[in-house]
C-alpha cells in the first residue's frame, strides 16, 4: 500500500503520564513549524477568495482598534468566529469585598470562546484525514533519565525554571516539559517545588 501523501500533519509526543500497560501515555498535536502570518493569509484568500490584497488585514487591524474600545468600557464582543470578554484581576490579595479599590483592578487579558464555530469549518476541509510526521527523538528524550536531569540543571542556572526554558533546553514540547516539571512536584519526595512569578509558573529545588 502506497504511503500516504496527505491530510493534517500531526505528530505524536509522549507524557510523563503513564497508561495501564506501564508504557507512556502519547498525545497528537499539529506538526510544528506550519505557520501563516496574516499577511500569508491576507494573499492567501485574495487567492482564492476574491478579496482584495490588504483586506484581510485592514480588516483584522480595523476590528482591533474598534473591539479595544468597546472593552475597554467593558463589552463583550460576539462575532461569527467568536466571542472576546476581557478579563481582570485584583492587584493584591483581599478578602474584604467593601476594601476594593478603583485602583486595585488591573486588566488580566482577555477571555476568547470559538465554540463550535471553528470545528465545524475546519471539519468540511479534513477530506484527507490525518497524516502522521514521525518524531522519534522527544520519544527518547522522555526515557532518557539522566539526559532530563542534566537539562533541569542547566535550566536551574538562575535557581529556577520555567516550562519554556526547560523545554528549550530539554528539547520537548512545551506540553510535555509542563508534564515533566509538574511531575516533579509530585510524590512522597518532590524534586521541585511550583510557585507563581506574575502569571509565569516557576519551578525550584527542594
Amino acid at each position: 500500500m502506497p504511503k500516504k501523501k496527505s491530510g493534517f500533519p500531526y505528530e505524536v509526543y509522549p507524557t510523563p503520564a503513564k497508561g495501564k500497560d506501564g508504557g507512556n501515555i502519547v498525545y497528537a498535536r499539529p506538526a510544528k513549524g506550519l505557520k501563516f502570518s496574516i499577511e500569508g493569509v491576507d494573499e492567501y484568500c485574495a487567492k482564492h477568495y476574491q478579496s482584495r490584497n490588504g483586506e484581510i488585514e485592514w480588516a483584522f487591524k480595523t476590528f482591533l482598534k474598534g473591539a479595544a474600545e468597546l472593552m475597554a468600557k467593558g463589552y463583550r464582543i460576539d462575532t461569527p468566529i467568536g466571542s472576546f470578554v476581557p478579563k481582570l484581576a485584583l492587584k493584591r490579595e483581599i478578602t474584604d469585598p467593601s476594601k476594593v479599590r478603583n485602583s486595585d483592578v488591573m486588566l488580566d487579558g482577555v477571555d476568547y470562546n470559538p465554540g463550535k464555530t471553528w470545528n465545524k469549518a475546519i471539519e468540511k476541509w479534513l477530506f484527507d484525514g490525518f497524516l502522521r510526521i514521525d518524531n522519534p527523538n522527544v520519544h527518547e528524550v522522555l526515557a532518557d533519565k539522566a539526559q532530563l536531569e542534566q537539562a533541569l540543571q542547566k535550566s536551574l542556572r538562575r535557581g529556577y525554571t520555567t516550562v519554556s526554558s526547560f523545554a528549550y533546553y530539554s528539547g520537548l514540547t512545551k506540553f510535555s516539559a509542563r508534564k515533566q516539571l509538574n511531575a516533579w512536584t509530585e510524590g512522597d519526595n518532590p524534586k521541585l517545588m511550583k510557585s507563581k512569578m506574575g502569571r509565569t509558573d516557576i519551578y525550584t529545588e527542594i
